[in-house]
């Protein structure tokens, strides 16, 4: 129980009588054995590889959007929907991973998606017409949305309790360095081979992971319950979330809230997730767990790592944009300036998941917010003549963030909460997180062009014809040559320039507050008893 308090009590009285499903006791299913050796090393190099290979595609296509779209023979603004309606797809899916478990079974699900997702993938790379590959990227993202919290649960029943949080470590390094080397990967492969192995690559990693995962798993599969369809939940579902993805995708583009389009599909996310909420939570068996949210350590753990996501997420978008677009790097040099964000995520994940379980994680949680907002102050001070090595320090510390941020708030999150309802947990966690990082990436990049739209209008308030220092730069580029439209041009990009680099600098800074700021939510968490499955009430259950 929560403990005795003077004020408002969490949850409240009307929240209780909502969640008394989920706190009703449950049938302790069989839960096998921790895996020991050979088996236990193959299962979680199966786990991660899939795990990658997932989070890899949702972000490895970016960069090579212009080769897909010319390839094609459609515009940028069209081959956008590749990246779009993967997004889509899997933020539909990844919340129903709870119900599609208890339905099917862990690991026959987890199986039968990564041996899908190896289909979807070489049939994308088959494509011949945009509308052939945005269908199998829908395929794609359809059944990639359970493989992400379900080798999570299966990697947790790997091991023993004790030895949980390195289990989370080997699972984190994999879900947070993924994002990073896709676009460098993405962009060497497009540069050397062509666009349709970016999807290939998948095929051999794939197999692999499926052959490995049901050689040693499928004799520990879990409990299945035929659970009736809450078809209209899942409708509810598919309308509010495939609104919400596509108003955050195309917002920028269609100038957000000035567009008709954009105000229809807001309307239809907000309402329609209104709906959803209502339903889902009165329905005796609903197709989302939300009542997972009446647990303290579940609704703020999940709420502090989705915020601090989202943050991390949109500047790891930003910094390659800033680096591309106006500092002159290639895809390729610009994935090398954000590769050493991996290293000392993976010397010192490992560290951190044994020692989760001795110290605080919310210590641990703190430590990782104080040094991302240290490495985003460094990159407050980029200036355009900021050099190579200087951009890689800060991108070298953040790897040290990243070990402190995803394993102990997981930790948090999931402390408490029964072996039959980790892969809920698990679901609904990775479903608002995903979330978080598309709404993280929309507001970072549009805030980043108004910002330099502001900075760009006072930079040119001076460059009025009677300034001095105007007039002696259009004259010293007209004398070597140039035409006074084109001297002025050159002008319009170097102020160009300044602007949307002290764009990407004020983001930079306001994104280290408010990390400042998320220290204080962590708080409102428990300390965990132990890792693994606890009681139904530890960690504060009613």
């Amino acid at each position: 129980m929560w403990p005795a308090s003077s004020g408002p009590t969490w949850p409240p009285r009307w929240w209780r009588v909502v969640a008394e499903p989920l706190n009703r006791p449950q049938a302790a299913p069989d839960t096998p054995p921790p895996l020991k050796g050979a088996a236990l090393l193959l299962g979680t190099v199966s786990l991660s590889l899939a795990t990658f290979m997932n989070v890899l595609d949702s972000s490895i296509a970016n960069v090579s959007l212009p080769a897909i779209s010319g390839d094609l023979g459609v515009s940028a603004t069209q081959g956008t929907w590749v990246i779009t309606s993967f997004g889509v797809a899997n933020a539909i899916s990844v919340p129903l991973t709870g119900w599609l478990t208890q339905r099917f079974g862990a690991v026959r699900l987890f199986t039968t998606s990564v041996l899908l997702f190896v289909l979807a993938s070489w049939l994308c790379g088959f494509a011949h017409s945009l509308e052939m590959l945005v269908a199998c990227r829908v395929l794609q993202g359809l059944v990639a949305g359970p493989m992400i919290p379900l080798s999570q649960t299966l990697l947790l029943s790997s091991y023993p309790r004790e030895k949980a949080g390195t289990a989370l470590a080997l699972w984190g390094v994999t879900t947070l360095v993924a994002p990073v080397v896709g676009p460098l990967l993405g962009g060497w492969i497009t540069d050397t081979v062509s666009w349709p192995w970016i999807f290939y690559i998948n095929v051999p990693v794939g197999l692999l992971a499926a052959a490995l995962t049901w050689g040693i798993y499928r004799k520990r599969e879990t409990q299945i319950r035929k659970l009736p369809i809450d078809g209209v939940g899942l409708a509810l579902l598919v309308v509010w979330v495939s609104a919400l993805q596509i108003m955050l995708d195309k917002g920028k583009e269609l100038d957000w809230f000035a567009s008709g389009e954009i105000q229809l599909l807001g309307v239809t996310a907000l309402v329609g997730f209104l709906v959803f909420l209502v339903w889902e939570l009165t329905d005796q068996h609903p197709v989302v767990e939300l009542r997972l949210f009446a647990r303290r350590n579940f609704s703020f753990g999940v709420l502090t790592l989705s915020v601090a996501y989202g943050l991390f997420f949109g500047n790891v978008v930003l910094l390659p944009l800033w680096l591309q677009q106006w500092m002159g790097y290639t895809a390729t040099d610009a994935g090398m300036a954000l590769a050493p964000v991996g290293l000392l995520a993976i010397l010192l994940s490992p560290l951190v998941g044994r020692n989760v379980s001795r110290f605080d994680p919310r210590v641990m949680t703190t430590l990782a917010f104080m040094l991302f907002a240290l490495v985003l102050l460094m990159r407050s001070n980029f200036t355009t003549q900021t050099d190579f090595a200087t951009i890689m320090v800060p991108t070298l510390l953040q790897g040290a963030a990243l070990a402190f941020f995803f394993i102990p708030l997981t930790t948090i999150a999931l402390s408490g909460i029964p072996p039959d309802r980790i892969a809920a947990a698990a679901g609904l966690s990775n479903f608002v997180r995903i979330t978080a990082g598309a709404i993280g990436t929309s507001v970072t990049t549009t805030l980043w062009e108004s910002r330099a739209a502001l900075h760009h209008q006072h930079m040119v308030e001076r460059l009025a014809m009677g300034d001095p220092a105007t007039r002696a730069s259009v004259d010293a580029l007209t004398q070597a040559g140039m035409s006074a439209e084109q001297a002025w041009t050159q002008i319009n990009r170097l102020i160009d320039q300044q602007a949307y680099t002290r764009a990407a600098d004020d983001i930079f800074l306001g994104s280290s507050f408010l990390f400042l700021g998320l220290i204080a939510l962590i708080w409102f968490t428990q300390r965990p008893a132990r890792l693994g499955a606890a009681p139904l009430d530890a960690g504060g259950a009613h």
